[in-house]
């Protein structure tokens, strides 16, 4: 990246930058869209009762005020009004109201996706931002949602991120019915406890997360033992199910969820080979999920973090009797340019949309200039007229600045030529017919 924002946590991209960040949402858009995906946006702002009412991230929540606010009762008691606003931290929880509040006018099972900004309390870092981009997709089920989306979902996933200028990624996939009905099946009964501790393996490493099983669950040392063994299973072929067998539990949650798990690897080594593997340590720390759970990591970047992540959620919407299960992934659009870009691993072809620039040979051939712009731009050529009749040569460092690769000159009897101030080439045109090449029609992101 070219510079610091001087803002932590808040990124802002140089117009060349913004370029290839909207090559990716772009690249999303169409993949998304392939698959039958709708486009919805929600606000900004949810109340603080919705925000929290699933996993405990309030402090990475920013409340919303004004700076002259005159209700201090808050300020007063301590206490946190579940009604206040804050921004919404992710798209899911903003998603399940949505899904909600306009489930009458909704055809389910309803696929969506949304391409939006967020804002999470974070230490700002590589990779974590303050203010983020995700993009995000759903397939929500009214009452019932068939498992094979659940497969479906990361394959469609494995498609989009194969399309975008990144290195390889793997999709580290696990269910959380695999590893609930195994803690069940080992004593311990406090399942969403053991996940949030397994979360942490490869933060904090296997002795402390035992630790952690022990001193806080009252595991014993065979029941973290076990529970560690589990989460080092990893293949990239159903050889997993095999695996936990031989670790010799029983539990009928257990065996769903090995089925549902072997379903989703045995379609994604026929459908997006090398892209998927089975990760047994996979917890996702928010509570809503109930089944798949997904973590993605570019293969020689795994410092990075996840880039995607998400899984199945049967609880997370409802209205009075009626629950809305669905089943999601989000990628972390920011993340993924910030390495894209600190890395070189790619570029855009110039730091501008405009291909052509048309010269003036005097101040009094701006509006004739004016109309061989507009039959440019009538065939899809970005065009931009010269403000000021200076010498050509120096329209011709403008535009070489800019990063404009042609430029066209029109003489007062009405003949025209268009240089490409690269080479130095110049040719009689007609721009009622001429076209650049297809690389120079567009700005292309290449990949080094």
């Amino acid at each position: 990246m070219a510079r610091t924002a001087s803002l932590s946590g808040f990124p802002e991209w140089l117009p060349q930058e913004r370029l290839v960040e909207l090559h990716v949402l772009d690249t999303l858009r169409k993949t998304f869209e392939l698959h039958g995906f709708s486009s919805i946006e929600t606000r900004a702002v949810e109340t603080v009762g919705q925000l929290l009412r699933k996993g405990e991230i309030d402090k990475e929540v920013y409340g919303l005020s004004r700076l002259q606010d005159d209700d201090e009762e808050n300020a007063k008691t301590g206490k946190t009004d579940p009604n206040a606003l804050a921004l919404h931290f992710d798209l899911t929880v903003p998603f399940a109201r949505y899904v909600v509040e306009n489930a009458g006018y909704l055809a389910f099972p309803f696929r969506r996706y949304q391409i939006q900004k967020v804002w999470r309390g974070e230490r700002p870092q590589e990779g974590r931002a303050r203010e983020f981009t995700q993009a995000d997709i759903d397939v929500v089920g009214d009452g019932e949602l068939p498992f094979r989306y659940d497969v479906e979902i990361a394959l469609v996933i494995a498609e989009a991120l194969s399309a975008l200028p990144i290195p390889d990624f793997r999709l580290r996939i696990n269910n959380r019915k695999l590893a609930e009905g195994f803690y069940r099946g080992i004593g311990l009964t406090d399942t969403a406890g053991v996940l949030r501790s397994i979360d942490k393996l490869e933060k904090i490493g296997a002795e402390k997360v035992a630790g952690l099983l022990k001193s806080e669950l009252g595991a014993t040392d065979e029941q973290a033992g076990l529970a560690l063994q589990l989460a080092t299973i990893r293949t990239e072929d159903t050889s997993f199910v095999e695996q936990v067998r031989a670790l010799g539990v029983n539990d009928e949650l257990l065996d769903e969820g090995l089925n549902e798990l072997e379903q989703v690897i045995e379609a994604a080594i026929q459908r997006a080979p090398g892209k998927v593997a089975a990760d047994l340590s996979i917890a996702r720390g928010l509570d809503y999920y109930t089944g798949t759970v997904v973590e993605t990591v570019l293969v020689g970047h795994e410092q990075l973090g996840s880039i995607c992540s998400g899984g199945r959620y049967d609880a997370l919407a409802s209205k009075g009797n009626r629950k809305f299960p669905g089943v999601g992934l989000s990628i972390g659009v920011t993340r993924l340019v910030s390495r894209i870009l600190s890395q070189e691993l790619a570029t855009a072809s110039r730091s501008v949309p405009t291909a052509v620039l048309v010269a003036l040979n005097h101040d009094d051939s701006w509006s004739a200039a004016q109309d061989v712009a507009a039959q440019l731009r009538s065939r899809g050529i970005a065009t931009e007229v010269a403000a000021k009749a200076e010498k050509f040569g120096k329209q011709i460092k403008f535009a070489d600045r800019r990063g404009i690769p042609f430029v066209w000159f029109t003489d007062d009897d009405g003949k025209h030529q268009v240089k490409d101030i690269r080479s130095g080439e110049q040719v009689d045109a007609d721009p009622a017919t001429w076209t650049p090449s297809e690389e120079d029609l567009y700005v292309r992101v290449v990949t080094a």
